[in-house]
């Protein structure tokens, strides 16, 4: 076991937390009570889930109730971080167009079993990244439509439609949103030995079994994000993701 669960890891917990608190604090970072907030809000829903995974996993109607709550979550989680209207809810589209078609393939061929302690922390990890590309994507998009507005009218006074205009300033901005899992695909091994391949040694699996888990994840990773990336792009391109009305922002 790499740490014991006892009142010494929870003191070192605390410890950690409020040092990451003083040091935002001190350095006027501006997320220090963000940081406390994140902490403590961890620690009591990961005590939840760890009690609720093994209560779920026998029983599939409560699986499915359980994945469809995580998917919900980080809908939630991504549309509030891109937008604070309405459109937030379209978010659930790139995170589905790249975490389902990898699980259904994944299921299909076998390398994943339908039961719920292998099903969720794999889509787990995938919706995770699903969340991020969307979310990076999303927002980096938006704001340089908003720096770069004057590019996107020009684009439309040469005769580029709303969504090509909108594109060609998007597209580069939002491409930065699969930089974070090429580098740790890049990386793996020589930087950084990801949760996977660690949790797999520690669960008593030989090395070459736990890097070809941590391979599959990394891939996997990609495809889902490259997929999500892609969704959010173009809804944003499409208007159908947006912070101001359209109408007044095309008026402007």
């Amino acid at each position: 076991m790499l740490l014991p669960v006892n009142a010494t890891l929870g003191v070192v917990l605390a410890v950690l937390l409020v040092v990451a608190v003083a040091v935002a604090a001190v350095a006027r970072l501006g997320h220090a009570r963000a940081i406390a907030l994140a902490g403590l809000r961890a620690a009591a829903q990961l005590a939840a889930v760890s009690y609720l995974i093994g209560w779920v996993v026998g029983a599939l109607p409560w699986l499915l109730c359980f994945l469809a709550l995580m998917f919900t979550v980080a809908v939630r989680t991504a549309g509030r971080r891109i937008t604070r209207n309405h459109t937030w809810w379209w978010t659930a589209v790139p995170i589905a167009v790249g975490v389902v078609p990898v699980v259904g393939a994944l299921l299909l061929t076998g390398l994943v079993p339908p039961r719920g302690i292998s099903l969720i922390p794999v889509v787990g990890i995938l919706i995770g990244g699903a969340l991020t590309a969307t979310v990076l994507g999303g927002r980096r998009s938006l704001d340089e439509l908003e720096a770069r507005r004057g590019e996107v009218e020009a684009g439309l006074a040469l005769g580029l439609l709303d969504r090509e205009a909108r594109m060609e300033v998007a597209r580069p901005a939002a491409s930065d949103a699969l930089l974070p899992g090429l580098d740790q695909t890049r990386t793996v091994g020589l930087v950084t030995l990801p949760g996977a391949f660690v949790g797999m040694l520690l669960g008593g699996a030989s090395p070459v079994q736990a890097g070809a888990v941590q391979l599959f994840v990394l891939v996997a990773l990609l495809v889902v994000q490259a997929a999500a990336c892609a969704v959010v792009l173009e809804l944003v391109a499409r208007g159908r993701i947006h912070r101001v009305p359209l109408v007044a922002a095309e008026g402007e």
